[in-house]
């Protein structure tokens, strides 16, 4: 018999909230995480806001005390792991190290690390760079300062599939659970703001001057944010044996890569469509199992039209009947973190029974004319959610979760 993958904690790193608590009431309150962007000149930019974590002193979060210097993507992914490990109360002493792994998804890793690189290049010369500094900058760093900050010896593991990353480690933490190489794993995703993604989206003209409004008429653009969203996964057996707190269980994802062209996706939607096709299959259920969905919804217009047009095609009548939304809404779009704190707010919508609000939503578009449970939180209960994620390139992602019922 297949193993079933539940998750037992959860931590989260955002523009709204550095708690669980504080992120969720954020959430559901349609609290707005948008800000001036202070960390650069954007002077030369016709747009100037974005996402910021807030309030983050790395310092609380770390176990050991060592304070090794490292990129701010592995200081937010530290931290959300801990706050999930805490969440999840399994207890570093009770786990076997060996059987103990990461799989984390990100957009660009510890580019902040580069981006300083460039800087003090370009104000001071090569030979003013501390060589010490490229040691810190590749992705692979990541997972490896959680499993080092946590005493983790299995699998570590990078998935740099840019705004569809962190689908994409829950699901092979899922595998590797399933396949017994591993027993726990902490999953998910991170990115801090990266003065990159903001100059190329707005090269792009792709990010909005003041809000994101996803699937709104008026719709400008998205909003570059940061942050990191953590997951403890493990088996229902292992869960069940230590009496844990189960948010829900993790049914099945789909993967798909269209291909079509390296920002924008596929005019109707194929790829995406594909990712979710695939997800259902996989999770042995049928479309209108599924009561909530949390859309990419990144507030562009070639996006949300898509998304629409894939949801109609996968959902049929059953879409009308669906509560959508878009969370970026509130915490601009996170990249490779973006499905990872997506995926939390799946499991707390199907533990809460809350479904969290597309905010700033204020005219109808006949053309994405479905319910995105428009600027209110919605009590509903949720049996079923889906998750989804796509990115440049074509890189689509679908993540379904289920309600823990024994």
């Amino acid at each position: 018999m297949e193993k079933r993958i539940v998750i037992t904690g959860v931590g989260v790193i955002s523009p709204i909230g550095n708690k669980n608590d504080l992120f969720w009431n954020a959430l559901i309150s349609g609290t707005s995480g948008v800000s001036e962007v202070t960390s650069f000149d954007t002077s030369p930019f016709k747009v100037h806001r974005g996402c910021f974590v807030k309030d983050f002193n790395y310092n609380d979060y770390i176990n050991n005390g060592s304070n090794r210097e490292i990129g701010k993507g592995s200081q937010f992914a530290i931290a959300a792991a801990k706050l999930a490990i805490e969440d999840s109360n399994i207890g570093l002493k009770n786990i076997d190290p060996e059987r103990a792994g990461v799989s984390i998804g990100t957009t660009a890793g510890e580019i902040q690390i580069l981006e300083k690189v460039n800087y003090i290049r370009h104000e001071k010369g090569a030979d003013s760079v501390d060589p010490g500094l490229f040691l810190k900058h590749p992705c692979v760093n990541m997972p490896s300062n959680i499993s080092i900050e946590f005493g983790f010896k299995g699998p570590s593991t990078i998935i740099p599939t840019a705004c569809a990353a962190g689908n994409y480690a829950i699901g092979y933490a899922c595998d590797l659970i399933k396949l017994g190489r591993t027993d726990i794993m902490l999953a998910g995703g991170s990115d801090p703001f990266s003065k990159v993604a903001f100059v190329g989206f707005s090269r792009l003209n792709a990010i909005a001057p003041e809000i994101c409004q996803p699937f709104d008429k008026d719709r400008k653009g998205l909003l570059v944010g940061e942050g990191a969203g953590m997951l403890v996964l493990e088996s229902l057996e292992g869960a069940l044996a230590r009496n844990a707190n189960i948010y829900a269980e993790i049914l099945g994802y789909g993967l798909s890569c269209d291909g079509y062209h390296i920002t924008i996706p596929h005019p109707e939607g194929n790829g995406v469509t594909s990712a979710m096709e695939k997800a259902l299959k996989n999770a042995k259920i049928k479309p209108e199992d599924v009561q909530y969905m949390s859309a990419h919804g990144t507030g562009t217009v070639a996006n949300d039209k898509a998304e629409t047009i894939s949801i109609k095609k996968v959902f049929g009548e059953h879409s009308k009947k669906l509560a959508i939304s878009s969370i970026k809404s509130m915490l601009g779009h996170t990249m490779g973190a973006a499905s990872a704190i997506e995926a939390i707010a799946c499991a707390m919508a199907i533990k809460e029974g809350v479904v969290p609000p597309t905010i700033n939503y204020e005219t109808k578009d006949p053309e994405c004319d479905l319910d995105f449970v428009p600027n209110v939180k919605r009590d509903m209960q949720v049996d079923i959610a889906m998750n989804n994620a796509y990115a440049f390139g074509g890189n689509n992602s679908s993540l379904i979760l289920k309600k823990f019922k024994g």
